[in-house]
């Protein structure tokens, strides 16, 4: 199992950052990912640009404040939380992922693998919300 935790501080409200995260129908921000598949009102499935899919279940879901779900794909599953806190204008998110490689010669991997996906994650956010 690993843990990966990011921090980052955004100059935009919390709703703004909510409402680019949580949406399944504009994902082009994404660098990423080639589209996403939604199945239901719990379940969606991404798809990155080499054609890869995880499937998502979303467990938690408290607009601007906690969105949660369980991921899984051929290579790991586990559970990704996010936060959103607004102040001052600004909103600190917390994005923590909780992974289990499925495949024995990826566990020495998965922590690298899971900071540099949350670092293109947040660069690409910031770009999609206009921030620094």
């Amino acid at each position: 199992m690993a843990v990966s935790q990011i921090r980052a501080v955004l100059s935009a409200s919390a709703r703004e950052v909510w409402d680019v995260v949580t949406s399944l129908e504009n994902y082009q921000w994404r660098s990423d990912l080639s589209r996403i598949e939604v199945l239901n009102e719990k379940q969606f499935v991404e798809y990155t640009k080499e054609g890869f899919s995880t499937t998502f279940t979303i467990t938690v879901w408290e607009p601007y404040k906690r969105w949660e779900f369980d991921m899984e794909n051929s290579n790991m599953s586990g559970h990704w939380s996010g936060t959103f806190s607004e102040k001052d204008g600004q909103t600190e998110i917390v994005f923590t992922e909780d992974v289990t490689a499925n495949k024995l010669i990826m566990k020495p991997f998965v922590k690298s693998f899971l900071k540099k996906q949350q670092n293109k994650y947040i660069a690409d956010l910031k770009n999609a919300l206009g921030c620094r």
